[in-house]
């Protein structure tokens, strides 16, 4: 027996030591011309903002078991690593801790040396980050490591770009986008969180109707009054009937539009619209050719058309406002206790608003040649509803499928400076002639071109990661990838991107199958974060725990698409199964010394019905893996080691006179189970492996 089973088990010493082994021996990378099959994924790469949670630490954990269990069945392994530069959230944070420190903005560094500071703190990060997902145990091929912002994937999204752009896919137009006035950017839809808030909901006198609104300060621009065309209570008013009535800064002309788009159940069932700062009001808007005037400028101040409180930010004004429609009799009550969901920004936090401006867009509604005549929007239906695409759970296709039809042309600029910058030079008119504009994927030659100062939504490069983080020889065979694990909360972000991008580009699907895990919670189920100093930091308990009962913890109780919860007093219980597994080998190594060689006993009775039933056991966990129900399989090899294997069979053997068949079917059940518990206790069961062999 090996002198290291003398001491009790040290993760601490052990892990970083097997790590470097594996390494070292190349277990992690693919085998091309190996004639295995083929299985392939990307690591949905974290984001350069900060350090990985539990959410990561449960995404890496699934994916390696996924990955190890796949070598195990004598696959080729392909499994790629990256960051993602997550321009806006970066950026964010960059600025924010310049502002702490120095009270200054990145206007006041220039573009240059902001972006100069935010490559030095997403450089800090990345390397954080990558010592981290190591720390886990990712059996990634690092050699393949990708960043969303390094030159090969910045020329394939330049790329991307214009060709987009010369199919008619990617235009510039003015629509209404979501606007965040504290970032100064556009948002992209599948960025906007909603926040619940409790606020003053104002019933007005609008001429001889009552609307209601809380943003009572958007309103001086409603000239059309809106009904449902079916609301007996309004059907002696015609579509496109004017009235005259008297309004927050004087008498106004307001027209009639009957849209079906009015919930007839809500306030009064009528209501004014600002379509320049509303998307239903927008769309009513294109519907009838009205028109829209802005009301609230690009820093949240009211324009001009709000007369007297023009110059005002929008929280300032609204009290000020009420007060002028209250001593004009405009006010019928006041209901103070009004809750409705506010769109914010995710990444930062602020009110979203809406805002008519010239943007690029990817239109999702175009007819493509190349492709059949489809648009983007049914090339993305038609992956997973002819079942190219594979969802686990299946419950979250209904989910995609709504998204989907849904979907609005995509707004792919933002006005940051890290990130992507858009690939549009410009060149002023010479002597009468009209301006230039040059779309290409390198600058072009001549003197006098700009190139265009918005950047692309992160999103539009991570679209490309499936097949921007190969070679063209390695897609051939790894493309489009096995398996794509992530999040549900981002199934319409990536996948969705990933999907249109690689349909369009490459005529093929991304992946074959997505598998979606939950949120990581808490032991009473409350979502993680910092505010509510429940955050459990992955690296601080592997520290005291050691990976494997970090992995153990997240997997168990982990469904696919549901959330799971998490606790310290869960990860110390799989750290004392990592130490039952040690002293139960020590036991079967003292066992096998004290009596010589087992090779040519033959088993007794009972030891073939402990084999019997090992290989019942292993069809089971077989079909669970196959499955994807990784949860079920380390449970049951849990209860099957600790209750079945050293509870009872162990303890049975230590009572027999004669121990060698014993001992021998002990050897052979150890065996078995450390191959089927590596994909999941990676660490403890190669470190035995090496010392057992």
């Amino acid at each position: 027996m090996h002198e290291k089973f003398l001491k009790p088990y040290n993760p601490a010493e052990t892990e970083d030591r097997i790590y470097k082994l594996w390494l070292e021996r190349g277990d992690f990378s693919p085998q091309p011309n190996s004639g295995k099959e083929p299985f392939s994924m990307v690591l949905p790469p974290p984001n350069v903002t900060g350090v990985l949670h539990m959410g990561h630490a449960t995404m890496v954990t699934i994916e390696d078991i996924m990955a190890r269990y796949a070598r195990a069945q004598g696959k080729d392994v392909l499994w790629i690593p990256g960051t993602d530069h997550a321009a806006i959230a970066t950026q964010a944070k960059v600025e924010s801790e310049i502002y702490k420190k120095e009270g200054k903005t990145r206007h006041d560094l220039g573009r240059e040396e902001f972006l100069r500071r935010v490559r030095e703190f997403a450089q800090t990060s990345h390397d954080t980050i990558v010592s981290q997902v190591k720390k886990l145990g990712a059996s990634l091929d690092w050699s393949r490591e990708a960043f969303t912002l390094d030159e090969p994937r910045s020329l394939a999204v330049r790329t991307a770009f214009k060709k987009m752009y010369d199919d008619g896919l990617i235009y510039r137009g003015e629509r209404l986008v979501n606007w965040d006035p504290k970032m100064q950017t556009t948002v992209s839809d599948d960025e906007i969180e909603t926040k619940e808030v409790t606020e003053n909901f104002y019933y007005l006198k609008y001429g001889p109707f009552t609307i209601g609104t809380a943003r009572p300060e958007t309103k001086f621009g409603d000239k059309y009054v809106v009904m449902h065309p079916a609301d007996e209570r309004y059907k002696k008013w015609a579509h496109g009937q004017k009235i005259e009535l008297e309004w927050i800064n004087g008498p106004i002309t307001a027209t009639v539009i009957k849209d079906e788009a009015i919930d007839m159940t809500f306030g009064t069932g009528v209501m004014t619209i600002t379509p320049a700062h509303d998307m239903t009001d927008y769309d009513i808007a294109a519907r009838y050719q009205l028109e829209q005037e802005q009301i609230i400028d690009l820093k949240g101040k009211l324009l001009p058309i709000a007369g007297e409180f023009a110059g005002l930010h929008i929280k300032k004004a609204r009290p000020l406002i009420v007060k002028k429609l209250e001593e004009k009799g405009l006010v019928e009550k006041i209901d103070e206790k009004y809750t409705h969901a506010v769109p914010t920004n995710s990444r930062g936090g602020e009110i979203i608003e809406p805002q008519i401006l010239k943007q690029w867009f990817v239109a999702v509604n175009k007819p493509i040649a190349t492709r059949g005549g489809k648009t983007l929007k049914e090339l993305m239906r038609d992956s997973v509803a002819t079942g190219q695409i594979k969802i686990t759970p299946e419950r979250f296709e209904k989910i995609y499928f709504h998204w989907i039809d849904n979907l609005r042309d995509w707004c792919i600029s933002r006005q940051i400076w890290y990130g992507h910058q858009i690939p549009v030079w410009y060149r002023s008119a010479i002597s009468g002639s009209d301006s230039e504009t040059y779309v290409g994927t390198e600058k072009p030659e001549g003197e006098g071109w700009e190139q265009d100062p918005d950047t692309l939504d992160t999103w539009f490069s991570s679209g490309l990661w499936s097949f921007s983080t190969m070679t063209e020889e390695e897609r051939k065979r790894y493309h489009p990838l096995t398996m794509m694990e992530t999040g549900y909360d981002i199934i319409f972000f990536w996948v969705a991107r990933m999907i249109l991008m690689s349909q369009y580009l490459l005529g093929e699907v991304p992946f074959k199958e997505v598998y979606l895990h939950g949120i990581v919670r808490d032991e009473q189920g409350k979502k993680m974060s910092k505010s509510l100093g429940n955050t459990i930091d992955p690296l601080e308990m592997i520290a005291k725990y050691g990976a494997d009962a970090v992995r153990m913890s997240l997997i168990i109780g982990t469904s696919p698409g549901n959330d799971s919860r998490i606790s310290e007093d869960k990860i110390k219980a799989y750290k004392h199964f990592a130490n039952k597994i040690w002293n139960a080998t020590r036991f079967v190594l003292i066992q096998k010394d004290e009596v010589g060689d087992v090779s040519n006993t033959e088993f007794s009775e009972t030891d073939k019905q402990y084999l019997v039933e090992l290989e019942q056991v292993e069809k089971e966990i077989h079909a669970d893996m196959a499955n994807y129900r990784f949860y079920l399989a380390a449970e049951k090899l849990y209860h099957y080691f600790w209750h079945r294997y050293a509870d009872i069979i162990i303890e049975e053997v230590k009572k027999r006179p004669d121990k060698k068949s014993g001992v021998k079917v002990l050897e052979q059940i150890l065996a078995k189970n450390l191959i089927l518990l590596s994909p999941f206790m990676p660490f403890i069961t190669e470190e035995i492996w090496q010392l057992t062999k």
